[in-house]
């Protein structure tokens, strides 16, 4: 079975490649399958994973053991288990908040891993970048359509300073190469260098 409906987290820079969520174990250490709820029209339903459903209060809801931070690229964080004599009458939702929330700085932690993973940048350019963006968020407050200029304009200079980067790292990395250094998985890496190098990711 396919994976629910559930929260997830991402940050700008990695998106999909690293999208997180809380993950659910059983008291014998298995992921449940994702739990189908009938709409009320009767017009089809929807299977949905978000924690808080596996309470065990239905017999087609099994009762969550421990939570866990899990990430779209195959990480998982430690088990934060629950306690439901201590939750008595809560709900999941009230008595999980703690471990999920844990599951959330888990994931913090691995997103921050992947970026010392990453290709290091000069000071002097995020220095540039966050003064930009800083600059542009001010001039928006005072002219709005001054902002929306300044955008395109940053917009279009990544466009043509992209496309180099993109053509250059070709000939120097592979698409697993290139996607370990962005932080990236394979499928977001050839997109983006495709997007840059104004090439099919197709081709």
């Amino acid at each position: 079975m396919g994976e629910g409906r559930r929260e997830t987290w991402a940050t700008e820079e990695f998106g999909p490649s690293h999208a997180g969520a809380v993950g659910v174990l059983l008291a014998d250490g298995t992921v449940p399958d994702p739990v189908y709820f009938d709409s009320a029209s009767g017009s089809g339903g929807e299977a949905v994973s978000q924690w808080s459903v596996y309470d065990g209060h239905w017999p087609h809801t099994p009762r969550a053991a421990a939570l866990r931070a899990v990430c779209s690229c195959g990480w998982a964080g430690p088990e934060h288990r629950l306690d439901w004599e201590a939750m008595g009458e809560q709900d999941l939702d009230d008595g999980g908040e703690d471990e999920a929330d844990a599951c959330l700085q888990d994931w913090d932690g691995h997103t921050e891993q992947v970026e010392a993973t990453t290709v290091p940048l000069p000071e002097t350019v995020t220095t540039l970048l966050e003064r930009l963006e800083e600059e542009i968020d001010k001039l928006t407050k005072t002219s709005p359509i001054a902002g929306v200029r300044a955008a395109r304009r940053l917009e279009v200079t990544a466009e043509r300073v992209g496309y180099w980067a993109a053509r250059g790292t070709t000939s120097d990395l592979d698409t697993a190469q290139a996607a370990a250094h962005l932080g990236l998985d394979e499928d977001a890496a050839r997109k983006l260098m495709a997007r840059f190098g104004r090439w099919s990711p197709y081709g």
